[in-house]
């Protein structure tokens, strides 16, 4: 379900509601109780949550390999001794 933004344009009273698309839409302020409560145009976020979902997931998009690190770990090729290998 979406959260929509609100705001009260009486007192200035703002509050994001969780809805369904089909519901509609809030008009009553919950702090004045007048008909000057309406949806405000926001930007949409998102989370992909889940196994599977990773955050440079792009549809058709390929995703530049990370440059090795210069400074290994030890269990990698750096100096000294890797203490989840002892």
């Amino acid at each position: 379900m979406p959260i929509y933004a609100y705001r009260c344009s009486q007192c200035g009273f703002e509050k994001d509601v969780l809805q369904k698309m089909s519901d509609p839409p809030l008009t009553t302020c919950p702090e004045c109780n007048t008909d000057n409560f309406s949806k405000q145009l926001t930007a949409a976020g998102f989370q992909l949550k889940g196994s599977g979902w990773y955050q440079t997931d792009f549809k058709g998009g390929s995703s530049a390999a990370k440059p090795k690190a210069d400074n290994p770990p030890p269990c990698q090729g750096g100096t000294g001794a890797c203490p989840s290998c002892s």
